[in-house]
């Protein structure tokens, strides 16, 4: 049975398309439009309860009982689990996907997040000291990318659920007022990743 993907057209929605693709799991969307309140639904907060896009409900879960998971970072650790990919099994490679996949949850979605909500205010002067604020933390962000990519192709060494989570949000770069060419590092990897077939049959996926 496939899995039903509840989602919009996010980056956070972008993240799980790319890992369904990326995994071959077969699945159904079910767009959640949260320009008009989809997300604030009774079926919706059956398996969101924080109104939050996306989420997932697989009918053939664990002992084959259906299961929903919301919070695209569980998601992505779930489906890491349920099929044994891109989320090593011993500890110590494990650790670093951990990691980088925090720090995506934790940092680098709610700072760019807010440049995306700031560039969309009229009032230059509502606009100003918050743009500068989060703008300068999203860079610092990319900073931090751009060191770890310095000798390696992939935040945990191998393709894992970290850059599924990463590149999300890496995708609304030019929102987030940065030029890739700044960081040349994370340059090559987001090209490197946007090369890959099933990533881009998730970009592809109708969500809106």
């Amino acid at each position: 049975m496939s899995i039903e993907l509840h989602a919009f057209d996010t980056p956070n929605g972008r993240k799980i398309s790319v890992a369904l693709e990326e995994m071959g799991l077969p699945y159904t969307v079910k767009v959640i439009d949260i320009r008009n309140q989809g997300q604030f639904t009774p079926e919706f907060l059956a398996i969101s309860p924080n109104n939050k896009i996306p989420a997932i409900v697989d009918h053939d879960g664990p002992d084959g009982q259906p299961i929903s998971v919301f919070e695209s970072g569980a998601i992505l650790l779930y489906l890491g689990e349920k099929t044994g990919m891109f989320l090593p099994s011993d500890l110590r490679a494990r650790v670093p996907v951990l990691e980088w996949l925090m720090f995506q949850m934790g940092g680098f979605g709610p700072m760019p997040g807010q440049v995306h909500y700031f560039a969309g205010l009229e009032n230059p002067q509502e606009q100003r000291f918050a743009l500068e604020r989060y703008m300068q933390e999203t860079r610092r962000l990319y900073g931090v990318m751009e060191r770890r990519l310095a000798d390696r192709e992939y935040f945990a060494d191998q393709l894992s659920v970290a850059d599924f989570a990463i590149l999300g949000w890496a995708w609304r770069h030019e929102r987030h007022k940065v030029d890739l060419a700044d960081f040349p590092n994370v340059q090559r990897w987001y090209r490197m990743m946007m090369a890959r077939p099933a990533v881009q049959r998730g970009f592809e996926v109708k969500l809106s």
